[in-house]
């Protein structure tokens, strides 16, 4: 496997790190940490981060079964991988970066019963570790902003894809002709120089003979995702003393104010992706 991009690279030592791990786990969604579909604004982070999940399913449930393939790029503690074998009897395979966070998904895993049905493999979406046409559903939740290079990632995507196949995906993003100077406290805060688009996936997947089959455009969940965090990591900051830093917590409460701020004036984008091959 080639070597980590810096962006790539930057993103696996945040997320192997003691601190991010225990926040993570802790209070961002249990399995789940990516963005939720609430209801309502004092909803559990663990229902609503679960109810994205079942809904990504959903729309493409017509992929899946106990016949297909499933790759899961960045796929964190691998909750998405545990639903959709237990669900849909599905074989999938959860690729991510962070060895400290696929520890802790092979042991849910295991204890699960679900070693049969999941894998959880080290390493990340710039280079995926497959053949060509090897899955008939590729999967991604809020990870590929993390890449510096998302046109190479796109690349890997299609070329693991099965001709009929389906990428389905959500992906924090600026908003269509939003300018990067206009994010950049939410930019300065994952260390990247840009973020995609909506526009911007459209291109470049249709450029690369996908079909775009619908986005179901969230956005709004945004601003109420990251505030329902920042209320959680309030109500919680004794409980979390000696497992987290004040430093990181201080941190963290900063730059979840900066994805409110930026989701709630309009300059951010966010739902479910769904493209076929």
């Amino acid at each position: 496997m080639s070597e980590y991009s810096k962006a790539v690279r930057t993103a696996q030592n945040y997320y192997n790190s003691a601190d991010a791990d225990n926040f993570y786990s802790s209070l961002w969604g249990g399995e789940d940490i990516h963005i939720g579909l609430y209801r309502s604004d004092d909803e559990p982070v663990t229902a609503a981060s679960h109810r994205t999940v079942a809904r990504m399913a959903e729309l493409v449930a017509d992929k899946l079964g106990p016949d297909a393939r499933v790759l899961d790029i960045g796929g964190g503690y691998g909750g998405s991988a545990r639903y959709i074998a237990a669900k849909y009897g599905a074989e999938v395979v959860s690729l991510n970066l962070s060895e400290v966070q696929n520890e802790r998904g092979r042991r849910q895993t295991a204890e699960r019963g679900l070693d049969d049905k999941v894998t959880i493999v080290d390493g990340n979406f710039e280079d995926i570790p497959f053949d060509a046409d090897s899955f008939d559903v590729v999967w991604s939740q809020d990870a590929i902003l993390h890449s510096g290079n998302r046109p190479r990632v796109l690349d890997e995507v299609v070329r693991v894809l099965k001709p009929g196949g389906v990428f389905v995906f959500t992906d924090p993003m600026s908003a269509d002709d939003v300018p990067a100077e206009a994010l950049q406290p939410v930019l300065d805060r994952i260390q990247l120089d840009t973020m995609g688009s909506p526009g911007f996936y459209r291109e470049q997947l249709t450029r690369r003979g996908l079909t775009e089959r619908l986005f179901e455009d969230r956005t709004e969940q945004i601003p109420r995702h990251y505030d329902r965090i920042h209320r959680e990591l309030d109500s919680h900051h004794r409980e979390l003393d000696g497992r987290i830093s004040e430093t990181y917590i201080a941190n963290m409460k900063k730059g979840l104010q900066h994805w409110v701020d930026a989701g709630s004036a309009g300059r951010l984008a966010w739902g479910i992706m769904v493209f076929d091959n």
